[in-house]
């Protein structure tokens, strides 16, 4: 007879506190395809934060992007909101254009974050 065993969920005291970062891209012309965009925040955060850093910050991209807008969300660690804030302000261009990125508002919860930033 086989028995199955399910893993103990964490207690809330260990789990990682996150934040919803919500960045607009400023440019003349439209940004289409988030992909890129995520592949190039992932970078700068990298360069910027080292693989440590995004490892302690925990940076994920969501795919949460709103074209209209030129908005999308970035989950990450609580203690490291404003050095992701910094790499942000490091990406200059997004496939040969001009870019500008920058934080809108951040928020603790996704409903919220998409409420109040990305509609």
């Amino acid at each position: 007879m086989h028995i199955k065993k399910s893993l103990k969920t964490l207690l809330p005291t260990l789990k990682q506190r996150k934040r919803y970062l919500v960045f607009e891209i400023v440019s003349k012309t439209p940004i289409k395809g988030s992909k890129g965009v995520s592949e190039q925040i992932l970078a700068k955060s990298q360069e910027f934060l080292g693989i440590l850093g995004m490892a302690k910050a925990g940076i994920q991209i969501l795919p949460k992007y709103n074209t209209a807008l030129q908005r999308g969300m970035i989950k990450v660690n609580h203690k490291h909101v404003d050095e992701l804030k910094a790499a942000l302000t490091f990406i200059g261009k997004l496939d040969n254009k001009e870019v500008i990125v920058k934080s809108v508002g951040v928020s603790g919860i996704v409903k919220k974050a998409e409420a109040k930033y990305l509609k």
